[in-house]
């Protein structure tokens, strides 16, 4: 596609970002549209500040390497409303001291969690593995083999975060076991609060299917 003008390239981002209805790596946009690396991260850019700036109804999030439009967590309850969406269910403590651990020491095993919280956590764990917030990655190659679980793409989005790296330092958890991210990536110490009735995950933004056409918004 030689010889588009920036436009063009800006408008032909923004139909292939809608119909993938995922995340979408730059590199297969690259490769669609025949430009390279840095012009198509400066129309994602671009876009990005467009419309956050112009307080459309959508937004362009990036996550880790890829891109994905999305609505404006603003219009959430409306959006709910017109698609009869309920309101995601809570994340409750249990799940966000698990999902703390497994972010900050991933890959590890689900012994590992148990070790720091002092409990039994394959119920927790099964429950964010069913909101797709954390999988398996493998297996630790020691006697037995245990499975090894990582945060996924999911985790980033629901918690508002670019990257792992995004992140804040915490100290070490061990024998820490009840410091837990909040909705907001942020980590929250209950002996500094008396009480955490858990987050919403944050997955007010709405997500088209994927292959969806403009003309199907």
């Amino acid at each position: 596609m030689e010889n588009m003008e920036m436009k063009e390239i800006e408008s032909a981002i923004e139909g292939i970002l809608f119909a993938s209805g995922e995340p979408l790596p730059v590199d297969r946009i690259c490769v669609a549209l025949e430009i390279d690396r840095p012009t198509v991260e400066q129309v994602l850019q671009k876009l990005t500040d467009y419309y956050a700036y112009e307080r459309r109804g959508i937004r362009l999030l990036r996550i880790e390497d890829s891109w994905q439009l999305c609505s404006a967590p603003d219009y959430a309850d409306v959006i709910r409303k017109a698609f009869e969406i309920r309101k995601p269910a809570k994340l409750s403590q249990p799940a966000l001291e698990v999902l703390t651990i497994i972010a900050y020491y991933q890959p590890t095993t689900r012994a590992y969690v148990d070790q720091i919280r002092g409990v039994d956590s394959s119920y927790t764990m099964g429950l964010l593995q069913e909101r797709k917030l954390i999988e398996e990655c493998g297996r630790l190659q020691v006697p037995g083999r245990p499975r090894l679980y990582r945060t996924t793409k999911q985790f980033l989005r629901a918690f508002h975060l670019t990257s792992l790296d995004d992140l804040p330092e915490v100290p070490d958890l061990g024998g820490e076991g009840q410091m837990r991210l909040t909705e907001d990536g942020q980590i929250v110490d209950p002996t500094e609060v008396a009480e955490i009735t858990g987050a919403d995950t944050p997955e007010e933004a709405s997500f088209p299917e994927s292959g969806t056409e403009a003309s199907e918004e």
